[in-house]
């Protein structure tokens, strides 16, 4: 109630006044850690940073009863750094997410900046550690840049009958005198029963560029990634499945492209796929979580990658945790990928995070 009042003075300061029949609520992440990374050209790093397991960010939820069944939903969230007090995207201010939409019997079509269905396939049903800390799928799945969310972007997602759901996205790449240059499409098919929880998730991205006055035109063709996620819970132990499969230009982007182990720099390959398995384990008051992974680059430079990762994630209450990860990965034939986190790519082939996360 009280972060219902607080938001809605703050709305009210920007446009003079709020409706009655609005609910607005303000929610965020607070997350912080120490990092060290190790093995890249840059040697052994320790730094504070934000956002390990989960980007920090603060945002604003906002309904509207229409009556009927119907109702318009909004959402606005800010990625900010809570090591420099800056937002984590310089010149923006809802980087993260900014949408509108509307939702009734018939599912819901929301309107602008939003995740992919490939992206929330992957953070929601197949990586144990929701593609963050250390250990997460990040280190050799591409879930960097366009792959992750796209802006000017359409969903639609279809009420969940007999336990399955689904969701269509289009993002426009809204360059003159092209329909298709830079356009993005997405699609999942999800289904819930008692413990099993599968998503399919497909995700196609065009990278050229149009002609424009001073801009010559550029063809790359196009990328395409085929999901599959799953968890199954045993009570015991919970297990996960992540397998992708990545085809052409721009499919599977590196996390760190500055070339983090010199010599030749790697190169972001245009055939591959990578698999997932993991396992969050009860322990105490919280859980044990561990990833192993595998990138099989089928291209002719063959520059496979396994990544190996190990965590406890302690509970104090039910917002906050603390945490400690360990990950490590071996590249192969100059391989580059690097052990990163939820924010940032990382710099070496070993990484450990220490800190506490808060939700409100």
């Amino acid at each position: 109630m009280k972060k219902t009042i607080i938001a809605a003075a703050v709305l009210a300061a920007g446009t003079g006044a709020v409706q009655a029949q609005t609910n607005v609520s303000i929610y965020g992440i607070v997350d912080a850690g120490f990092v060290h990374e190790s093995g890249g050209v840059a040697g052994s790093v320790n730094k504070i940073t934000s956002g390990v397991g989960s980007a920090s960010r603060i945002g604003f939820r906002g309904t509207e009863d229409l009556g009927g069944g119907t109702s318009v939903y909004f959402t606005l969230e800010n990625g900010n750094r809570l090591d420099t007090g800056e937002v984590d995207a310089a010149g923006t201010i809802f980087n993260r997410q900014a949408f509108v939409g509307i939702k009734g019997k018939a599912g819901s079509l929301s309107l602008g900046r939003q995740y992919t269905p490939w992206h929330q396939a992957l953070a929601q049903v197949g990586d144990p550690f929701s593609t963050g800390y250390a250990g997460g799928s990040k280190n050799l799945f591409p879930d960097f840049g366009t792959n992750v969310r796209t802006s000017n972007t359409v969903i639609y997602t279809t009420p969940v009958m007999s336990g399955f759901t689904a969701d269509v996205a289009y993002s426009a790449g809204e360059q003159a005198g092209s329909s298709k240059s830079g356009r993005q499409m997405g699609a999942s098919l999800g289904y819930v029963a008692g413990p099993l929880n599968v998503r399919l998730a497909y995700n196609h991205k065009n990278s050229d560029v149009a002609a424009a006055p001073g801009v010559p035109p550029v063809t790359r063709g196009n990328g395409s990634n085929k999901l599959l996620a799953a968890n199954y819970d045993f009570k015991v132990l919970k297990a996960y499945l992540a397998f992708s499969v990545d085809k052409g230009f721009g499919s599977a982007p590196l996390g760190n492209n500055n070339n983090p182990f010199g010599g030749v720099a790697p190169t972001a390959s245009l055939d591959g796929n990578e698999i997932l398995l993991g396992a969050v384990v009860p322990a105490g008051p919280g859980n044990v979580v561990v990833t192993l992974m595998r990138k099989d680059d089928k291209t002719f430079r063959n520059q496979d990658a396994r990544s190996v990762g190990l965590g406890y994630l302690y509970s104090l209450s039910k917002r906050t945790s603390l945490y400690g990860v360990y990950g490590a990965i071996d590249n192969e034939n100059g391989a580059g990928y690097t052990v990163a986190n939820n924010t940032e790519t990382g710099s070496g082939d070993r990484a450990f995070n220490l800190g506490v996360r808060h939700t409100f």
